[in-house]
């Protein structure tokens, strides 16, 4: 097979273009574009707001969902929006506790083959195709991340935080673990591993919080908010705008 070289890059030469493929692919950036004004519009003006993300295979009568369900009530009547990923376990306890509180319970839903069936005690409720955009709004307006018990999908929003944060590419929020014991494995392989071969720094360990209860979740957030704003400062907003 042929190849030849294209702006200093390696092709073949004889691939054929699927250009229906192509054009479908093209208008992509349209659906794109929709879902990142959707979401600027409805969650931009609602302020302070929480992060909560869990596993969505956690049961009513498991400990985590009531967990969470505490978590979501007592930061909802402290004045924070409790923003999920809108599906059951974990996230279904968030915004149950949220929607019994004071204020705003927001989810922010994935159309999934399966796992994700919107849960009924959303206030505002947005609709994401792709998880990338999903992940912004999680991140923009949120002043905290909590984090409960969850599986890849929790993960993937936990390191996606520590990333940014780390890398200077969003203000810095507290992340908070919830429930010593399950994340305390992840902890130490973080330390002797990740720390220990120099792959991150002995600083970046202490990017997050670890707490067992929804009371210490207030604390935490509340301490860190005690001599500064909500609001992102000037500084701040000009360097979330390349998030």
């Amino acid at each position: 097979m042929s190849k030849k070289r294209k702006n200093g890059a390696r092709v073949r030469g004889d691939a054929p273009v699927d250009f229906a493929l192509l054009n479908r692919e093209s208008w992509k950036i349209f659906q794109i574009m929709a879902e990142f004004v959707d979401g600027f519009e409805k969650l931009a003006t609602i302020r302070p707001s929480v992060s909560l993300f869990g596993s969505a295979r956690t049961p009513v009568d498991h400990p985590h969902y009531q967990l969470a369900e505490a978590i979501g009530r007592l930061l909802s009547d402290n004045g924070f929006a409790v923003v999920t990923g809108g599906g059951p376990g974990i996230m279904e306890a968030g915004n149950k506790g949220a929607y019994g509180g004071e204020s705003l319970s927001v989810g922010l839903n994935i159309l999934l083959p399966r796992e994700q069936t919107p849960n009924s005690y959303q206030d505002v409720s947005l609709i994401y195709r792709h998880f990338f955009s999903r992940k912004v709004m999680f991140v923009k307006y949120a002043s905290a991340y909590v984090v409960l018990p969850g599986g890849y999908g929790t993960m993937d929003e936990l390191m996606e935080i520590l990333t940014l944060v780390q890398t200077d590419k969003t203000r810095k929020i507290p992340v908070i673990l919830v429930d010593a014991n399950f994340w305390q494995g992840l902890i130490d392989w973080f330390r002797n591993a990740l720390v220990a071969n120099q792959t991150i720094s002995p600083t970046d360990v202490d990017l997050f919080h670890v707490v067992d209860t929804a009371v210490e979740v207030l604390e935490v957030i509340q301490n860190y908010y005690k001599d500064r704003d909500f609001d992102p400062s000037p500084e701040d907003q000009e360097k979330m705008l390349s998030l």
